[in-house]
């Protein structure tokens, strides 16, 4: 996790910064900031009229103010500005214009990380649209961080929500470098939510091969449905970092009748990394 990708739209979460600090502090990671914003056309027809779409002045100038706040935390937590080649703890910053999130996604795959903010509706919350072009078109693993999440430490207890699904399998394997330095991790299986692959004492077993201190536990709760009960035994578990495949179900039909990916992404209280 030597490069890390954070994004920034209007105003820094001083949530995801301190969680994209925490993982700089434990890999000695470049960290770098991306002003972004939604890509839309020059007018927006609504049901109310026809919006203008800010100009090309409003949004330079919104990245110019995410980037002197960006920089004003890092400086603020004593992280150095990004020598001409990165070498330990330092940070960057990336352009003067709004990233939209396709170019997001592009940009993405010269990280070893993305961290961003819970996606909601508020104006200083991310938007599902930045959250799902990281997840899909980046290739790489996106750590959600919900706003009450700032800690010193993450990973020191991890709980991996097993399905069998290859989308799981890579979120396992980017998530390698936290499992290792991790002291505990269950490999947590949700009994109605899987598909066909190994099950999670295969998975704990391989673990435990690379050192890590992997156990197996498999829940049945009707009560509750798959995302809600993989949170539930996450905060039961004293869980730090939640690992999960992303969308082993289409986007459409989780948004139609709903799925864990959805659930979490909208609920989690503890960090996620998810891989796609």
């Amino acid at each position: 996790m030597k490069a890390i990708l954070v994004p920034v739209e209007h105003h820094p979460s001083s949530a995801v910064l301190q969680i994209a600090l925490v993982v700089g502090h434990a890999f000695d990671s470049y960290i770098e900031g991306v002003p972004t914003g939604p890509s839309v056309p020059d007018d927006i027809v609504t049901d109310v009229g026809t919006l203008t779409a800010p100009d090309s002045g409003t949004r330079r100038e919104w990245a110019k103010n995410a980037r002197q706040q960006f920089e004003a935390w890092m400086t603020a937590q004593s992280v150095p500005p990004r020598p001409e080649e990165p070498c330990g703890l330092c940070f960057g910053w990336h352009g003067d214009e709004l990233v939209g999130d396709e170019a997001l996604g592009c940009l993405g795959r010269a990280f070893d990380l993305i961290v961003v903010g819970r996606p909601g509706s508020g104006r200083d919350e991310t938007r599902m649209a930045t959250v799902e072009a990281a997840l899909f078109d980046s290739g790489r693993p996106v750590l959600i961080v919900p706003p009450s999440a700032a800690r010193a430490t993450l990973g020191d207890a991890i709980v991996i929500s097993w399905n069998g699904s290859a989308e799981t399998a890579r979120a396992v394997s980017f998530a390698m470098p936290f499992l290792i330095k991790a002291h505990r991790v269950v490999v947590l299986t949700v009994k109605g939510s899987t598909v066909e692959g190994p099950i999670g004492e295969q998975i704990a077993a391989t673990l435990r091969l690379h050192g890590v201190a992997a156990t197996a536990l498999t829940k049945e709760d009707e009560r509750r449905s798959p995302g809600a009960t993989i949170l539930a035994q996450a905060r039961e578990l004293g869980a730090d970092l939640l690992v999960k495949g992303a969308y082993t179900q289409s986007r459409i039909r989780e948004l139609i009748f709903g799925g864990a990916t959805r659930h979490i992404l909208e609920h989690t209280g503890l960090p996620v990394l998810m891989a796609h």
